[in-house]
């Protein structure tokens, strides 16, 4: 599974954004925030990857025409979703079942109130939080898709073989900068995995000689059945695994990126300066991050008519 590079923001955004507040469900829904919060907790403390798997799929919905739960939504006979796009094949079933679970609660406690584009936000900064990541303020009030179409996902998504060419190019076209794109990215991999097939280019048959020698043969060991089973993964962050932290930066400097396009962040010029940043100073990375974060979390939100609070956030509420 490869946490392919995404996300941003800005004017198509602003009136939108506006209508969001941080007690859009204090009255409505009063519950909302501890029922995601104890949730949240205990899926991660039964399976670990939840938060890894849940920032992934918030990434993945963001990028694609903004936050508001459109991956979420299953591919039916009349039509294929987001769902149905082949990077999204890898999206982990923790996540889906994480979002399952609250929006059950939720619905129990407020029936009709609350969106799944609010709850995913919420749980992804919940599960940063968990590991050991920044908090970061979520404004709610979010409304759902209406739609969810293979079709709009090839232009927002890049793969793990990447340049750092198309990797500024899609940041920017949605309105981030260079930093916000490498703090992003490094957030995303801290705690994130990636199935074997996306890096095996990089170790099988001929090792990549960017790629430091202590960590081809791990992986090559690691990964040496993966044709047979392709659920075969490896951490993003091999020292630090699982952990919200700077060490996936400091690994890049040493060669040890899992990824090419990870590792190219630090042999580009216009990104190494923020690696090195990042890897020497994880106040800058946690306060970069969170920032990041908030403005990824308001990028195309829907309101009013744009959008609905679905009953189930795999559906439509009416097809």
């Amino acid at each position: 599974m490869t946490w392919p590079l995404l996300f941003l923001l800005f004017s198509s955004f602003a009136c939108s954004h506006a209508q969001l507040t941080l007690d859009y469900y204090a009255k409505t829904c009063p519950q909302f925030d501890s029922i995601v919060r104890d949730i949240s907790q205990q899926k991660q403390t039964e399976f670990p990857a939840t938060a890894a798997a849940t920032l992934r799929v918030f990434f993945h919905d963001c990028a694609v025409d903004g936050c508001d739960a459109s991956v979420l939504i299953k591919p039916t006979a009349f039509n294929k979703s987001e769902l149905d796009y082949d990077i999204n094949h890898s999206l982990a079933g923790d996540a889906f079942d994480l979002i399952t679970r609250i929006k059950t609660a939720v619905e129990l406690a407020c029936p009709g109130v609350v969106s799944c584009a609010d709850i995913l936000a919420t749980a992804t900064r919940n599960l940063v939080v968990i590991t050991g990541g920044p908090h970061y303020k979520v404004p709610l009030g979010r409304k759902d898709s209406l739609v969810s179409n293979v079709s709009n996902v090839e232009a927002h998504l890049t793969r793990e073989n990447a340049t750092v060419d198309l990797m500024i190019n899609k940041f920017q076209s949605m309105g981030f900068n260079v930093k916000d794109m490498v703090v992003l990215i490094g957030g995303g991999h801290t705690i994130g995995f990636v199935h074997c097939k996306e890096f095996a280019h990089r170790i099988f048959p001929t090792p990549d000689p960017t790629m430091n020698p202590v960590l081809v043969e791990r992986l090559s060991k690691m990964c040496a059945n993966y044709t047979n089973n392709s659920d075969m993964s490896a951490f993003l962050d091999v020292l630090s695994p699982g952990n919200f932290d700077n060490v996936l930066f400091k690994n890049l400097m040493k060669g040890i990126g899992v990824l090419g396009s990870d590792q190219l962040l630090y042999s580009d010029p216009r990104t190494k300066p923020f690696v090195e940043l990042y890897a020497n100073n994880a106040i800058a990375f946690a306060n970069d991050f969170a920032q990041a974060m908030e403005k990824v979390s308001v990028y195309q939100v829907k309101s009013g008519q744009q959008g609905e609070v679905r009953k189930r956030c795999d559906s439509i509420n009416h097809i």
